[in-house]
């Protein structure tokens, strides 16, 4: 008997560590403060005039394309696209959590263990990233996949199967899921199965050829993208998973047949997580699908002792980070960051911003994807020359870099030789002409 209180006092210290968060990233939605590069890259494709832009502009389209026009559709209600796509995320985010304790009522868990496992995904993506209520589709495309997974559970394999083709046009790393579901139907219903992959293949393939009619490229050209790759960003990589070992142990303590189930989606989940992750600029959301495959482990396992045990590291975890916890939103930021939309506003013209959700709050326009043209002139994929002679021309009314080298050596030296540094700040560094 000491083992069911023990699940409901893990769900309790979880909701404990969850609710704030959750508090504090929903009141921040409206909050003119840099969450993440991602949001004002995402904000400015949304709103832009072409989703796609054409071989040799300086900015890059490497998303699918379903994130763009719901972003933008909310955008027309609230004028701001970066505050739209929060918006989205956030109720995203409530959408997984509760499609979660929904999924594992449906595989036979009980109420312990669906509460159990809606926490665990809420509180692990609250501490260990700054994804919920940051304007990315991540947690749009895992929510459209929860309600696949459910159809699934229900029968209902053709619709699982649409659903998890249009989420790939969400985001395209979320292969874990689908493929799992897949080997599950092979395992137990092969004619099921048939039906799934056949309705997802089509429908994909007849999204790819939408795509190439609607915006007249390749979606798999723009995906891929030039990306630099080493076994360091791996390294890193495996540092944020100090959340799974426990959720994994308690795997084996899950029912047959969804033991199988669950061991095959973490383990997708994982080596296709590592696999992304040794791409540069690749973030913590890669393993995300991971932590939906932990969550259901905890709300199906047996073993109650290592899943109530899976609470611990999160509050241990938050207790010794507390402070700089995946959250850039405070007073003394937030003011900075008010000065320095001011100070973008000052400077008539063109600018180029590493942070484009800066730009984009001080009316300018998105003009440089400073990550991915910087990846592109490191690989050698593209020339620098045009840009390092706009830099040379001092067309830029101002520059804010987080890291001035990002863009390669020789814009680097361009930058050096015509622009000053007029101040920096946790915005990074911000260059204006030499007179």
């Amino acid at each position: 008997m000491t083992r069911r209180p023990a699940i409901w006092a893990a769900a309790a210290l979880l909701a404990l560590i969850a609710l704030p968060l959750l508090l504090r990233n929903g009141l921040a939605i409206p909050a003119h403060v840099p969450r993440d590069p991602n949001e004002g890259w995402n904000a400015a494709h949304a709103m832009a005039a072409q989703l796609y832009p054409l071989p040799g502009s300086l900015m890059i389209n490497n998303y699918p394309p379903l994130s763009f026009p719901v972003v933008r559709a909310v955008a027309s209600l609230t004028g701001d696209a970066i505050v739209a796509g929060r918006i989205i995320a956030f109720a995203s985010f409530l959408l997984v959590c509760a499609g979660i304790a929904a999924a594992v009522r449906a595989m036979g868990g009980d109420r312990r263990g669906a509460a159990l496992a809606a926490l665990f995904l809420a509180a692990t993506l609250l501490v260990a990233s700054g994804y919920v209520g940051m304007d990315d589709p991540q947690m749009l495309g895992h929510a459209v996949q929860i309600a696949a997974l459910l159809f699934a559970l229900r029968g209902r394999v053709t619709a699982a199967a649409l659903l998890f083709a249009a989420s790939l046009f969400v985001k395209h790393n979320l292969l874990a899921l689908p493929l799992a579901t897949a080997l599950w139907l092979c395992a137990e219903d092969r004619r099921a199965a048939w039906r799934f992959i056949v309705s997802g293949v089509a429908a994909g393939a007849l999204g790819l050829v939408a795509f190439h009619l609607a915006y007249g490229t390749n979606l798999w050209t723009q995906l891929v993208s030039p990306r630099l790759s080493s076994f360091a960003n791996l390294q890193t990589a495996m540092t944020y998973l100090w959340w799974a070992p426990l959720p994994l142990i308690a795997a084996f303590g899950v029912h047959a047949p969804w033991r199988n189930v669950c061991l095959c989606y973490a383990g997708l989940a994982l080596l296709l997580g590592l696999g992304f992750a040794t791409g540069d600029g690749v973030d913590v959301n890669v393993f995300f699908d991971l932590a939906i495959a932990c969550s259901l482990v905890l709300g199906l396992t047996r073993w109650r002792l290592p899943a109530a045990a899976s609470a611990l590291p999160l509050a241990a975890i938050l207790a010794l980070t507390f402070g700089d916890n995946n959250f850039a939103f405070t007073p003394a930021f937030a003011a900075e960051s008010a000065r320095d939309i001011d100070f973008l506003k000052s400077r008539p013209g063109p600018a180029l911003c590493d942070q484009l959700s800066l730009c984009l709050w001080a009316g300018k326009p998105a003009t440089v994807d400073v990550f991915n043209i910087g990846e592109a002139f490191l690989t050698g994929a593209r020339d620098p020359a045009p840009l390092v002679a706009l830099i040379e021309a001092r067309h830029f009314a101002v520059l804010q870099l987080e890291d001035p080298d990002a863009l390669g050596p020789q814009v680097r030296a361009a930058i050096a030789r015509n622009y000053r540094a007029d101040h920096a700040d946790d915005n990074g560094t911000f260059f204006t002409p030499v007179r």
